[in-house]
């Protein structure tokens, strides 16, 4: 059994480290958050592809390390919580608790996805053992059970990583080029007040240097979930992490905002470091919809009647 396990580890292993990227968010941090969370990702592999295994031998004490590790990745969580908060103060855009709380999610559940790969592994080539006994005799069994293994780590591979991949904003909202204007000090874009900038140098250095952009929500179910705070404070700190920002530390008149328009839609205005629209446009689509800010109204009958449909 040595050989399985070894190999169902590995595919567990491969699996978080497909999806260990040091990205503009540099979280994990490298090398430190790297190694910590690879390490993590190939002891659930190894207790994913343990667990079966040791089920067939009939040791069913070693089986029960998979209830320790689902124990241990929960406090996962927690860890990724209290550090990324730890962290908070010294952010120039925050977070804001719900990007926290979604990253300390994702990085639960991509443990489980490798002990989830490992125990596919496990799994298929058990099933393929039992069935090339059947037809093979000797050593042509096992190299079958090890090639049905394989092929459902990786299947399961691909299935799950898909699944936990979530949705950017663009599959909710069109982000379009909006115009920055000035009603007296108060500095607005399209119509909607952004903030009152009161020191005229900084309003001629907005409309000379400053971007601005629209957010369109495509429904009522995305309009709801633009609504969400934690969402919007998501989109800031992106935007201004992707395209740069100028302000400094007591300079609240060029902190990034997003306000919301009577309609649902939402305007942006920022002072980038490098002045590019299509840039500013790419950041705001790329942006992740947080799980905590997802709201479905079109799945009730008060949301498809105001879409106009007959509810049942």
């Amino acid at each position: 059994m040595a050989l399985p396990l070894l190999l169902g580890t590995l595919f567990g292993a491969l699996a978080r480290l497909s999806m260990l990227r040091v990205d503009y968010r540099q979280y994990p941090s490298y090398p430190q958050g790297f190694v910590i969370h690879l390490s993590l990702g190939t002891l659930g592999a190894f207790l994913g592809t343990a667990g079966p295994l040791a089920l067939a031998r009939g040791d069913f004490t070693a089986a029960s390390f998979l209830a320790l590790a689902a124990t241990q990745f929960r406090e996962v969580r927690d860890t990724e919580r209290r550090t990324l908060q730890a962290l908070e103060a010294t952010e120039m855009i925050p977070r804001g608790t719900g990007y926290i709380e979604g990253i300390a999610r994702v990085f639960e559940a991509r443990n489980y996805l490798a002990m989830g790969v490992g125990l596919l592994f496990s799994l298929g080539y058990l099933a393929g053992l039992a069935l090339g006994v059947a037809v093979w005799p000797g050593a042509a069994a096992a190299q079958a059970a090890l090639v049905t293994g394989g092929a459902v780590a990786l299947a399961g591979w691909v299935l799950l990583e898909r699944y936990t991949t979530g949705p950017r904003l663009e599959s909710l909202a069109e982000a379009r080029p909006a115009e920055i204007r000035f009603e007296g000090p108060v500095l607005t874009v399209s119509g909607v007040a952004i903030m009152n900038v009161g020191w005229g140098p900084s309003r001629e250095r907005f409309l000379k240097e400053g971007l601005a952009a629209e957010i369109r929500p495509r429904n009522l179910a995305a309009k709801a979930t633009l609504a969400n705070l934690g969402q919007r404070q998501a989109i800031a700190h992106d935007v201004a992490a992707l395209v740069g920002f100028q302000h400094d530390v007591d300079q609240p008149e060029f902190t990034p905002l997003v306000r919301r328009k009577p309609d649902g839609a939402l305007v942006l205005a920022v002072l980038p470091a490098e002045r590019s629209m299509e840039a500013l446009l790419l950041a705001i689509r790329q942006v992740p919809v947080l799980e905590g800010s997802v709201r479905k109204p079109l799945q009730s009958p008060v949301g498809r009647l105001l879409e106009g449909e007959t509810p049942e």
